[in-house]
């Protein structure tokens, strides 16, 4: 028998990694994720026999798991090392199942970042795979699956084939079309505030009013700013309180999972599955020059603590660049239902790596991310940033204005890292400070109208915010349910919001009437609980799964025989050309298109097209997408077909060719003239500009 041992992990990148920093005593190979799950064409759960789930190797696993298991023979130690958290450990236990490892043979390791030293540190400490964290994975996908695949059958026959329905993603999309129709009732509120502008021995203050008699004053029209403000005119005025403090602000706790999601959203505009992918090659490793290593730790995880030595390097590097007066003090996590302890924050492994340095290494959006993970690691090691904030109340009878101004007095972790907020914030000038007591010359007042505003809708950002808030969900499967959102049609992406289409609000309508408890959110995030508590140990998983389901058998049962079929259709203010009915809006696997609403008496029907930003090439008519009827591929065509033979699969733009005068065309990331006999190309977003070769 061989002396080589063999690492098993999820991933190739990972695996070449690892192989690279062990050496000739270790073989890695890489299972490719999960290798076995419920079967695709049976629910695979055994309901009568306490939800024994039924696995199936999957087929494009059989070959890597054959070689795994050639080498298992082999050699001297297998170790199982998958990923720190519940998705992770079940993996290595379906590998021990499948593989039929005797105990002696095999062992788990664990890490969280993908260095020598915490490589080595984790074979140094092996343990037995925790069957309770298994338990808990495997709860969680009975449960997905007995919802999946009992009631997405029945959305199926209710309203249209192919729809899902999801534990957590249906509760995610009730949210966003709650929030949409917050949005359709908001009734705007009229209300105006009153600026004054004052003078002090030649220095000017500004102030806006805000109480009368002690009490917080609502203008609610002009007539009332108006009358007010002759009020205010004949009045005489004084400063009648002058506040000087130190102000502090908190660097913010290195990411978790759900605040990286958050920041790269609003920060870089990456959405969810996006953000969570590119973490994932900075985790798995990066070849830096002749080293190839793992940039950050592992991107799963909802704790804020980090491991000494990572301070003690972060603490090293702020003194050296910054200064010994930069060094922020060490706080301690706060802990919360759920959390993963075990694991660490999202951070750089070694802050020695700055973004500078290995940018040459990474891709722009990987550079761009781990310049992100890296500046809020270290500004979370840094010390607070303090303000010098001045408020005064000028007082003029019963009614008193309010000045309020700051200035950043100490840049602390500021000089490294800002929020968005803080980026837009003006400075005010607070050097000046009026004396208590003394009169003040009342110089102009400003009256301006304002409006409330509806609630804004969900964004990426937003939507992991509010999840995470309720406890919805785990943020390792955020990305994973709004992708499913938008595949399934569910929802739209316009200007980074999240807008609910007829088909979603039709869904969540009939799930929330008729499967009100299965999407309340109380419950999900009390099934969560429920999943973290079998985790630790506390319940077993047949407790939650037999709580569970006989209620929402009973609901399903019900519903399947007293609901009918439902009609997508959204309204329209058109009429038909045939017999003056109300146009609606259907939707079909083409597209939507407009429909009779007396349909089948009248069978009148309409295309809807997407239009193109710019006119045909060929004849100057209208440009609209198209598909392909044999191949299905999307194209630009004009309208004017077959009198005109415009198609490209590059949109026309309003914008001309600057070499001949003729319409622009788009592609992914570039723009070249529709002329033939033209050579102009010029790539978007990229310094690099080419021409054509004739």
């Amino acid at each position: 028998m061989s002396k080589e041992k063999l690492i098993i992990v999820e991933s190739p990148a990972k695996a070449k990694t690892i192989e690279k920093i062990l050496g000739k005593d270790f073989k890695v190979l890489a299972s490719y994720g999960h290798i076995r799950d419920l079967p695709e064409k049976e629910l695979g759960v055994d309901i009568e026999n306490g939800f024994k789930p039924k696995y199936v190797l999957l087929p494009s696993r059989k070959k890597i798991i054959d070689t795994i298991k050639d080498l298992s023979k082999k050699v001297e130690k297998l170790y199982l090392a998958t990923d720190p958290d519940r998705e992770g450990e079940a993996i290595a236990w379906h590998l021990v199942e499948t593989l039929k490892l005797p105990k002696d043979k095999f062992t788990r390791i664990e890490f969280h970042e993908i260095t020598p030293r915490a490589i080595q540190e984790a074979i140094r400490n092996p343990r037995d795979i925790d069957l309770d964290k298994v338990e808990a994975q495997q709860a969680r996908r009975i449960l997905d699956r007995l919802v999946g695949y009992e009631l997405s059958p029945l959305l199926w026959e209710k309203v249209r084939r192919g729809l899902s329905a999801g534990r957590v993603q249906s509760v995610a999309l009730k949210l966003i079309c709650e929030r949409e129709e917050e949005i359709e009732k908001f009734v705007p509120e009229e209300y105006w505030y009153i600026y004054g502008e004052f003078e002090d021995k030649d220095k000017i203050i500004y102030g806006k009013l805000v109480f009368y008699k002690e009490e917080e004053i609502t203008i609610r029209n002009e007539k009332e700013a108006k009358r007010l403000i002759e009020v205010l005119n004949n009045l005489e005025y004084k400063i009648d309180r002058v506040v000087i403090k130190e102000e502090k602000k908190t660097p913010p706790l290195p990411f978790i999972t759900s605040t990286l999601q958050q920041e790269a959203s609003r920060r870089l505009g990456f959405p969810v599955s996006k953000t969570m992918k590119i973490a994932q090659s900075l985790y798995e490793g990066v070849d830096i020059g002749d080293e190839r290593v793992g940039l950050i730790t592992y991107m799963r995880t909802d704790s804020t603590r980090i491991a000494p030595e990572a301070r003690e390097e972060a603490v090293t590097y702020i003194e050296s660049v910054f200064g010994k007066e930069y060094v922020g003090k060490e706080r301690k996590e706060r802990k919360k239902l759920g959390m993963q302890d075990a694991h660490e924050a999202i951070r750089p492994t070694s802050v020695l790596r700055t973004p500078e340095k290995v940018k040459k290494y990474l891709t722009e959006d990987q550079y761009k991310l781990y310049k992100l993970i890296w500046e809020r690691f270290l500004a979370s090691q840094m010390a607070n940033a303090l303000y010098d904030v001045i408020e005064i109340d000028i007082k003029g009878g019963d009614y008193t204005f309010v000045s309020k101004g700051r200035k950043l007095k100490f840049a602390g972790f500021m000089s490294l890292y800002t929020e968005k907020e803080e980026e837009e914030e003006e400075e005010v000038n607070v050097d000046y400070i009026p004396q208590e007591g003394s009169d003040i010359d009342l110089i102009n007042l400003t009256p301006k109208q304002f409006f409330t505003q509806p609630p804004p809708r969900y964004t990426e950002a937003t939507l992991v915010r509010t999840l995470e808030k309720y406890g919805i969900g785990r943020p390792s499967t955020y990305a994973t349910i709004i992708e499913t959102l938008k595949e399934r049609k569910y929802v739209e992406v316009s200007k980074k919001e999240l807008v609910p289409t007829t088909l979603g609000k039709v869904v969540n309508e009939f799930l929330t009437k008729q499967f009100p408890h299965l999407i309340d959110v109380k419950f999900t995030a009390k099934m969560e609980e429920d999943l973290d508590k079998i985790e630790s140990g506390e319940v077993k998983a047949i407790e939650v799964l037999e709580k569970f389901y006989p209620s929402f058998k009973e609901e399903l049962e019900r519903v399947s025989k007293n609901f009918g079929k439902i009609q997508v259709v959204e309204k329209t203010d058109e009429f038909c050309p045939i017999c003056g009915r109300e146009l609606v809006i259907r939707e079909n696997k083409h597209g939507k298109y407009y429909a009779c609403s007396a349909y089948p008496e009248c069978k009148y029907t309409k295309p809807i097209y997407e239009e193109a930003h710019g006119k045909c090439p060929l004849c100057g008519g209208i440009v609209v997408k198209k598909k392909a009827r044999k191949t299905g591929k999307v194209f630009w065509g004009c309208i004017n077909y077959p009198n005109c033979s415009f198609a490209s699969p590059y949109e026309p733009l309003d914008e001309k060719c600057p070499q001949c005068g003729s319409v622009l065309l788009k592609g992914n990331g570039f723009k070249k003239c529709s002329n033939e006999n033209c050579n102009y190309i010029v790539w978007v977003g990229r310094r690099k500009r080419w021409k054509k070769s004739k």
